[in-house]
């Protein structure tokens, strides 16, 4: 059976990509590039997955992201 994450990415001062996954507490990751990002979240992921015996919240729809000037 498949699960679906939503995963919000980010890029740090450093340059490192930074992974997180909303709908299960704590599930992060960072990573170089994106391609070893998705690696690192799918493991974090299946970690939190065991760790949490599988309970993560109601996923919650995307929208969008939006950028906001001041």
């Amino acid at each position: 059976m498949w699960k679906e994450f939503t995963v919000i990415i980010e890029r740090d001062e450093e340059g490192f990509f930074v992974g997180t996954v909303p709908s299960l507490k704590g599930c992060h990751t960072q990573a170089h590039s994106l391609d070893e990002l998705m690696e690192r979240i799918k493991e974090a992921i299946h970690l939190c997955l065991e760790v949490g015996g599988e309970t993560a919240s109601e996923p919650l729809q995307l929208v969008g992201v939006q950028k906001v000037a001041l």
